[in-house]
């Protein structure tokens, strides 16, 4: 039988003593009210597919643990999600998100080693844009004390990625060189900041120029990614690089593969190419596949280089790799508690305002993570912009006029 939380809506920086929690009484917390705020997905495309509106809360299961949300990541994945661009995408209504974290309002039979107001972060199956999610107790962390409930939901995806990529995969050691793509992303800050808790490890970094400013100091080396980054890598390095991390895919395919020395390591994570536009784009995914360099496997026999690919969801969810995340996330946990890595956050969005957040990755202009602030209080004309619709996602007529005029004004972390 679930174990039903105390009041979880004070301030949830200020947390209540657990043994004094136990001793009084139950009283009615948000986890008794039968509805919740949510983002709802109503069909793949555009923008305006998304709104936020009330959905009925999910029900505890044995084995999962119940968070009361605090904060939910936004990621490059996300927006693949909305547009139909992803293998066997479940089939909407559905509410999006992968990675979130809160406070824990109750335990299902078989969980242990999480009690009620626990601060934690959670990976979850979809469902983590919403104000309470159910999700399995391999799947949750507990959050170190000084860690904010931003920082929690900036750290899982991103950074259990970037360790398992550099260390499990590429065996990352001291005098490497490193090349990655979006450095100015939450995975390629965190690959930046694992890279430099190794010895004399280069990382050169592709980004957008406007972003370099803000982002220099974290990588050795940093190029536009709009010039030949290949011949300027060659100057520097001119036997190439060791590992080779590609979010992008296309014609950066061959390229990386390119650049690698003997007994080098790309790993593609992600294929931002195909996303160029606010839906999806048959063009942009044909032209990425075309761009892909066809492997030759005697190619890579003779030269010596390794390609692997590289899905965090995937390994959880479908390939069942639990123990093996956990381990990685006590590792990161103790690098955290010595102050060798830290989230970078980008910028915190109300749940009304997601749209808002996610033309900002669209546009490419995040420095680090999004994040979704689900006590934030949303402007008044990107709430407007975020109407209430019943849980099968049917939307109001929006008003004439252009909105791309709106005022956007996240809060800048």
């Amino acid at each position: 039988m679930a174990k039903e939380g105390a009041d979880m809506t004070e301030e949830t920086e200020f947390m209540i003593d657990k043994n004094v929690g136990k001793e009084t009484e139950n009283v009615e917390s948000p986890g008794d009210a039968k509805e919740m705020r949510a983002v709802i997905l109503a069909g793949f495309g555009g923008l305006n597919k998304l709104r936020v509106t009330k959905k009925a809360m999910p029900e505890l299961q044995e084995g999962e643990v119940k968070i009361r949300v605090k904060a939910c990541g936004l990621n490059f994945l996300d927006l693949m999600v909305r547009q139909g661009t992803i293998d066997n995408p479940p089939k909407p209504p559905l509410v999006p998100g992968f990675e979130c974290s809160g406070i824990v309002e109750s335990v299902g039979e078989n969980t242990a080693g999480f009690e009620i107001g626990d601060r934690v972060m959670a990976f979850v199956n979809y469902n983590a844009w919403a104000e309470v999610v159910c999700t399995p107790v391999d799947f949750v962390y507990k959050m170190p004390d000084e860690m904010t409930f931003a920082e929690a939901a900036a750290f899982l995806l991103n950074f259990v990625a970037a360790y398992m990529m550099l260390f499990e995969v590429a065996n990352l050691r001291e005098g490497m060189s490193v090349l990655v793509h979006s450095a100015g992303g939450g995975v390629g800050q965190a690959v930046a900041q694992l890279c430099s808790t190794v010895a004399n490890v280069t990382v050169f970094g592709i980004a957008s120029c406007f972003k370099h400013a803000a982002i220099r100091d974290s990588v050795t080396h940093l190029f536009d990614r709009n010039v030949d980054y290949m011949q300027e890598v060659k100057k520097i390095s001119p036997e190439g690089v060791d590992i080779v991390l590609d979010c992008l895919c296309g014609e950066n395919t061959g390229k990386g593969l390119t650049l690698l020395k003997p007994l080098g390591t790309y790993i593609l994570y992600g294929a931002s190419n195909m996303v160029t536009g606010e839906t999806k784009s048959f063009f942009s995914f044909a032209k990425s596949w075309w761009q892909v360099e066809k492997v030759n496997p005697i190619k890579l026999y003779e030269e010596n280089k390794v390609i692997a690919g590289f899905s965090l969801l995937n390994l959880l969810f479908k390939h069942g790799q639990c123990s093996l995340v956990k381990s990685v996330m006590d590792k990161l946990l103790c690098l955290y508690d010595q102050k060798k890595i830290k989230p970078v956050v980008d910028s915190l969005w109300a749940l009304e305002e997601v749209k808002e957040a996610m033309q900002r990755i669209h546009d490419r202009g995040n420095i680090g993570k999004l994040i979704l602030d689900v006590e934030k209080t949303p402007t008044p004309l990107m709430a407007s912009d975020s109407t209430e619709t019943s849980e099968a996602g049917e939307e109001e007529e929006e008003p004439e006029g252009d909105n791309d005029s709106k005022e956007r004004m996240p809060f800048i972390h």
